[in-house]
């Protein structure tokens, strides 16, 4: 399910069992490929998109192939589809290593872009690289963000450092078992996050 609607489950006592599913970056694929397949299943999902980088590829990938992201047209299909849209940054730079004009940029020039491209209020953010740190966070809270996400935040985890797992191509039934256990092992809530 979207992880705004999981949040919003978790507070009122329920969630167990349940599952945020979320896809990075806004590849262009992801309305012919994975919207389908979530149609199918009956799954919600939240995707984290690059509105600064609309119609253009991930070049902040040098190893990878060069692969397509949305258009503004292809994240309006997505949220009329319901899935909740977050942004992953404007451009997707590290937040940890950005100066004060990019990390306002990156997170709430990012989020009003997103909130007037969609027509409705954007409630997540996803740290680029999954890398976080108590600036970052500080920022995401307030650009007005009510959650973000990242992967192994350690002690910031909280509602602005949700950790995640990673599920890749090569991930197994037995390696995502074993990931989703050691998840559970670093889940640290740390006081005032």
């Amino acid at each position: 399910m979207p992880v705004a609607e999981l949040l919003a489950e978790r507070a009122r006592g329920g969630g167990r069992g349940l599952v945020g599913l979320t896809f990075d970056d806004g590849y262009a694929d992801f309305v012919e490929h994975a919207l389908p397949c979530l149609r199918r299943w009956g799954c919600g999902a939240t995707l984290f998109v690059l509105p600064g980088r609309l119609g253009g590829d991930n070049a902040w990938d040098p190893l990878g192939p060069r692969k397509p992201l949305l258009t503004a047209d292809g994240i309006r299909r997505a949220a009329a589809a319901g899935v909740e849209i977050g942004s992953h940054g404007l451009t997707h730079v590290d937040l940890t290593t950005a100066d004060d004009t990019t990390l306002t940029a990156e997170t709430a020039e990012s989020r009003a872009l997103l909130t007037e491209l969609t027509g409705a209020p954007v409630a997540g953010f996803c740290y680029p690289y999954g890398t976080v740190d108590a600036r970052a966070a500080d920022a995401v809270r307030a650009a007005g963000y009510t959650y973000a996400c990242a992967i192994d935040p350690g002690p910031l985890t909280g509602p602005y450092a949700l950790p995640r797992v990673h599920v890749g191509q090569r991930d197994t039934p037995v390696r995502l078992l074993l990931k989703t256990r050691l998840h559970r092992l670093r889940r640290r809530a740390a006081a005032g996050v």
